[in-house]
């Protein structure tokens, strides 16, 4: 299928929904469609932006006049926002009808064109806009533009579909806007942060009065928290330092943070923003499932002594963003204790698996670590950002202390007015933590447990349809919900491992023989995935295995949707298959036009 037009994008075009397979997916849009029809018809005076406009307009009292300008809190904001949020729904359901799929069909290039024509054409009316048709026209867009993770066929990254309730109580969050950075912006919202964290502490395996924490964008900023504690403490200690005030000096030894392979990027953008540089990170080799190998770890470890240098950090993985592996999580404790260095473990991904009860013993010696990340925005349907971080003991969060007087005066304090300034890296912070309370009161750990369950039955189900596949070679085993794979080209039996032809791949990751089977393998699996994007048919991922040389592109499936079913995850692995041959269907042509050109010639 060829890259798409501008009309694919432009969501004035009633675009009839593409012929699919019916799937729990498709059920959903039909059901949006009826709602759209519903919401539309059920708001009396509301049937099009001029009575929204009216009801707006009208809902503040003498300030008839405000429109637009209507605030969202105070004793009218309710009033303000009843008719907006209408809209919202309206468009959202227009939208996603309109896209008909995961994603929109089309290329980056129509995608962007046409955004940028509904964009200027509301932005050019925008002074003179009536009642809500700027917000309808541009959510609409948004919504008929955006990847849906709801959808069974989109399933590339750590993307979840939020849970309703969970985006409700943001929407609180969000009409009140509460600021964390001083009790007298969110008085209730300090409070319920407090609460929440030390149960997610006890969650962990930290005594939670002795714990301490805070609500992050993600686990880029809480790796970098973790990761700047440690420099403060271990450094610290190793100078006599307060490293937070005289920065890392000459006079200490060349500070060290291990860390696997597999590990995430934000470790390497930590260490270069802590002032300890990029080349700080040593990368220490994984085994096949993609887990650190601690005998390497040991040696490391050993060999920093020898050289004269400071292990500072061990930073460990608890569900790698690719196989969702989780490092050895007491060995890795054992041996930062053994050379005096901090234990961080990013289990931004993993830690979901502590609401499971299959799953949590995955996480055995998580509570060993001095500092972790959790992201509540994966593996806990949460609407972005539900980051958090955790200390296991309080007072190592020293070096983050600060005060401002205008926020956090010592006199306040002393009275009884806490503040959470001083652990957090930001000042303005939202109330993240109210979604994440609401969401554990309404489902509890057992029924998130169920969600995270369901999950890992997918991805064990979609494994076992990729073995089974000629076509299709795993990668290894899943482990949380995610796995890795890949589309065998016709002739490319001969790559297959050591293990048999459907069977997991040899021991060395990228199976068989590189070289020029190597290279067209990773060519189609990687322009069959820009297919499907580019046709609207799926979202799937891309990455590549450690190591060297061609063979080692990857397609991956990241699966979150705990309403999804098997039979809608085989749909989609038998898609990636059309996909596959369809792209050397094309090579094909392509070599016998070249070679009736040459001969011609």
């Amino acid at each position: 299928m060829s890259g798409g037009t501008d009309r694919d994008m432009d969501v004035r075009v009633r675009v009839p929904r593409q012929t699919r397979s019916s799937s729990s997916g498709d059920v959903n849009r039909d059901e949006d469609g009826g709602r759209e029809g519903d919401a539309r018809g059920s708001g009396g005076g509301r049937d099009g932006d001029g009575g929204r406009e009216g009801d707006a307009r009208g809902s503040g009292g003498g300030r008839e006049g405000l429109g637009a300008a209507a605030l969202s809190s105070g004793a009218r904001g309710a009033e303000a926002l009843e008719p907006l949020i209408s809209t919202v729904l309206d468009a959202l359901a227009k939208g996603a009808k309109t896209r008909g799929g995961p994603i929109a069909p089309g290329h980056p290039e129509a995608v962007a064109a046409a955004v940028g024509e509904v964009f200027g054409e509301v932005f050019g009316a925008a002074g003179g806009a009536t009642g809500t048709a700027v917000l309808d026209r541009l959510t609409e867009l948004l919504a008929h533009g955006s990847a849906d993770p709801a959808d069974p066929a989109c399933a590339a990254h750590l993307h979840c579909p939020p849970l309703a309730v969970a985006v409700a109580a943001d929407l609180a969050v969000s009409a009140l806007n509460p600021s964390q950075d001083s009790w007298d912006q969110a008085p209730a919202a300090t409070a319920l942060e407090t609460l929440l964290l030390q149960e997610l502490a006890r969650l962990v395996g930290y005594d939670g009065q002795r714990a301490a924490g805070v609500l992050t964008s993600g686990g880029t900023e809480s790796n970098l928290m973790g990761l700047m504690l440690a420099r403060d403490r271990v450094l610290g200690a190793a100078t006599g330092e307060q490293v937070e005030l005289t920065g890392v000096t000459g006079r200490a030894a060349r500070p060290r943070i291990l860390t696997s392979a597999a590990a995430h990027f934000s470790v390497q953008r930590a260490a270069a923003l802590l002032g300890l540089g990029e080349e700080a990170v040593l990368s220490v080799p994984v085994d096949r499932q993609l887990r650190m190998d601690t005998d390497a770890l040991a040696s490391m470890l050993d060999a920093c002594v020898e050289r004269g240098e400071l292990p500072v950090a061990v930073v460990a993985t608890a569900g790698t963003t690719d196989t969702g592996a989780v490092d050895p999580l007491r060995a890795c404790a054992a041996l930062a204790a053994e050379y005096g260095a901090w234990l961080h473990v990013d289990a931004a991904y993993g830690g979901g698996a502590l609401l499971s009860d299959r799953l949590a013993p995955l996480l055995d010696g998580l509570e060993l670590a001095d500092s972790l990340s959790l992201d509540w925005h994966k593996l806990g349907w949460q609407p972005a950002a539900a980051g958090i971080f955790l200390v296991r003991e309080a007072e190592t969060y020293a070096s983050l202390a600060r005060r401002a007087v205008y926020l956090n005066p010592t006199d306040d304090e002393e009275a009884g007015y806490p503040s959470l300034l001083g652990l957090s890296l930001r000042t303005t912070r939202r109330a993240d933590a109210f979604k994440i309370a609401v969401t554990l009161r309404t489902l509890g750990r057992e029924g998130l447990g169920r969600l995270v369950d369901a999950c890992h039955e997918l991805a064990l189900s979609g494994a076992r349809t990729v073995r089974t596949h000629p076509r299709l070679e795993l990668h290894a085993e899943p482990v949380l919900t995610v796995f890795l794979f890949r589309y065998l080209p016709v002739d490319a039996d001969e790559e297959r491992g050591a293990e048999g032809k459907h069977g997991v791949e040899g021991k060395h990751g990228a199976a068989g023989k590189h070289g020029a089977d190597g290279e067209r393998s990773d060519r189609i699996n990687a322009a069959l995935r820009r297919r499907l994007l580019r046709e609207g048919r799926a979202v799937v991922g891309r990455t590549e295995l450690p190591g060297e040389g061609p063979g080692r592109v990857r397609l991956k499936l990241t699966l979150l949707n705990p309403h999804t079913t098997a039979e809608e995850v085989e749909r989609l692995l038998l898609a990636v298959v059309a996909a596959g041959r369809a792209e050397e269907e094309e090579e094909e042509e392509a070599a016998a036009e070249m070679s009736e050109g040459v001969v011609l010639a």
